[in-house]
């Protein structure tokens, strides 16, 4: 099967084509990821998005190199993100990373290769994700993501990945790092739904040619408590109403209409079809302002442990 033809091709600023829509799979292993990868190419995705965090990424490449056997794809068909995580923030550990990243995949290269957070860890060991000192606190290093990020730009040269880029970036944090790289930053990938439209960041990166991916797209539904409010509200279940849609298909479109790339985590077939089911159908005016009345600027992922570290992005508005 092809690719979903509807989903937008974005152009990144040094060239390099992504699709606008892709499978995130954060909490997805094993088996699970394997198969939704597999899933998700057969609906026409050609986007994944994993980390060396997610542990994950041999499944993702399993699924992706099954798909070129049976003829379905070509590795060139599909864009695969992959993460440094904060352990590997040293200059001297970045290379090191990635080529683990590739080993786990199976793969020559990456497509994008994103520096997970702007703030670093201690380096205790490739699988201590969350090192910790005498008093039970993540042991935070003070090595500034600038020196990490020209060691990412190494990674460019040697072609282990196509482009680079950031996550959960800040404003000023992109500001400093756009003035002191050699290769600009294609993308900041960050939290981003109605609750916390990010429209201000957003804005923010398109004038500076860069990219946002929006991660936790649909605010991790939880049937039984009925949250978040955006996804259970009668209203915008009235407006999935008017298009045959799903609330969830209507936050989706929402994102991509303000300007950023979904990438929903699901391992439910019927779900990871419909979630890139979303490019017949296009929302008002009116509607717009409805889901922009979600925005309250709450966030799922806070990050407090790293509230100490000088880089810590989230004090300041965008």
């Amino acid at each position: 099967m092809s690719a979903n033809p509807k989903v937008p091709i974005i152009k990144l600023n040094d060239g390099t084509k992504m699709p606008g829509f892709g499978l995130g799979t954060y909490t997805s292993l094993a088996g699970d990821c394997e198969r939704a990868v597999g899933d998700a190419i057969d609906a026409g995705y050609r986007h994944f998005d994993t980390a060396y965090f997610y542990e994950n990424e041999a499944e993702v490449g399993k699924a992706v190199k099954n798909k070129i056997k049976e003829g379905v794809i070509t590795r060139e068909d599909v864009f695969i993100v992959t993460k440094l995580w904060c352990h590997f923030h040293d200059p001297e550990r970045v290379e090191d990373a990635c080529r683990k990243s590739l080993k786990n995949f199976g793969l020559d290269y990456v497509d994008l290769y994103l520096m997970h957070w702007p703030y670093g860890y201690e380096y205790e060991g490739d699988n201590v994700m969350f090192p910790t000192n005498a008093s039970g606190e993540v042991s935070l290093s003070d090595v500034d993501y600038v020196d990490t990020w020209k060691a990412m730009e190494k990674l460019v040269e040697l072609g282990l990945t196509k482009s680079i880029g950031v996550s959960n970036f800040n404003s000023e944090q992109l500001d400093r790092l756009l003035s002191a790289a050699t290769i600009k930053p294609v993308h900041n990938q960050v939290e981003c739904h109605p609750a916390l439209n990010q429209k201000k960041l957003i804005k923010f990166c398109k004038d500076r040619d860069i990219v946002v991916t929006a991660y936790c797209p649909l605010g991790r539904p939880n049937p039984a408590k009925k949250t978040p409010n955006y996804i259970f509200d009668d209203k915008v279940k009235a407006i999935g109403n008017k298009y045959n849609k799903t609330a969830a298909q209507v936050v989706l479109r929402y994102l991509v209409e303000i300007g950023a790339v979904p990438i929903p985590k699901s391992v439910t077939k019927d779900r990871i079809k419909q979630n890139i089911d979303i490019f017949d159908f296009e929302l008002t005016p009116e509607e717009h302002k409805v889901l922009d009345s979600y925005n309250t600027g709450s966030r799922l992922i806070p990050m407090d442990h790293a509230r100490k570290s000088k880089y810590y992005p989230f004090n300041i508005e965008f």
